[in-house]
């Protein structure tokens, strides 16, 4: 990546709005989102404390780029409309999650840096650094002697060649509540089913929605590491009939692909990270297959 630094980094910033300004977004003014809260049996305070330490981070953070160094600041919502050049250093300000939103669009070998605003709220599993950090970060990114961690990344690739990837997990179902149809193949098992829907996991993504899952089942699947080649299947309370089982509901991915047919008229979707609004549609008949990632997360650790 080197050689597309001729020009000077561009540093793009990724955040989501503070609870604080998106009360404000909704309330228009700090009167009305406090008078909000009041009648709720809540306080404005605690939101506007943590909108302070928040703004404080993201003052640091971007005190920290060198001054001839271009910079953006983009917002979570935005990342499905935002091009991200291949030589972009891209820093995560916030929770663990919005490393995983914005991995997606990133470049193979891309590196990002996640800063933790907030160690009390946020575990750090992603975002591992303190804004005073930011400064060092950047140069050893720039420079490119950081310390990488390769993570593995799921990939959902539809029979008509239509594709998405996550860092997290892949979800697969009915966009509503109403019961997913389908027909779940992994290897030489098969079995028509209707679920909830069924996720397939990353190493990264057990510490998330997976895990959930796998402490309310008690599940003994074991666990990949967030840099194997390897992923975890779950179907979500598939519901045993004549014309459906409930056998195939858990299984390790790695090198047979999962395969799901649709058997829904509409409302079928996949997408990844939770991002809903960029996703895949999935109507009857087409196929999906959903398997680790040629491209990867460079985590920088």
């Amino acid at each position: 990546m080197d050689g597309e630094r001729t020009a000077a980094p561009r540093v793009v910033v990724v955040r989501r709005p503070s609870e604080y300004e998106q009360l404000l977004a909704r309330h228009a003014t700090r009167g009305q989102a406090a008078f909000f809260l009041t009648t709720r049996g809540e306080a404005i305070e605690p939101v506007e404390r943590l909108h302070e330490r928040l703004a404080e981070t993201r003052r640091l953070v971007l005190g920290a780029i060198p001054a001839q160094w271009r910079r953006v600041e983009l917002d979570r919502a935005e990342l499905d409309r935002f091009l991200f050049e291949p030589g972009d250093l891209v820093v995560a300000l916030g929770q663990d999650g919005l490393v995983a939103n914005t991995a997606k669009y990133l470049a193979d070998g891309q590196p990002l840096i996640g800063i933790n605003p907030e160690p009390s709220l946020y575990e750090g599993v992603l975002v591992r650094h303190p804004a005073v950090a930011a400064g060092d970060l950047l140069a050893d990114a720039a420079a490119g002697r950081a310390a990488i961690e390769r993570r593995t990344m799921a990939e959902a690739r539809l029979d008509d060649g239509r594709s998405l990837v996550a860092l997290n997990e892949i979800f697969v179902g009915h966009a509503s509540h109403q019961s997913a149809r389908y027909e779940l193949r992994l290897g030489e098992r098969a079995e028509r089913q209707s679920s909830s829907g069924l996720i397939v996991a990353t190493g990264t993504g057990q510490t998330g929605w997976s895990r959930s899952i796998r402490v309310e089942r008690q599940s003994t699947l074991p666990v990949p590491s967030p840099t194997a080649p390897a992923l975890t299947l779950f179907v979500r309370e598939a519901w045993p009939s004549v014309d459906t089982g409930a056998e195939l509901t858990e299984a390790v991915v790695d090198a047979i692909p999962v395969e799901v047919v649709s058997r829904m008229d509409g409302g079928g979707v996949v997408f990844g990270d939770g991002i809903e609004g960029d996703r895949l549609e999935l109507p009857w008949g087409t196929r999906v297959s959903i398997a680790v990632s040629a491209r990867s997360l460079s985590l920088v650790v």
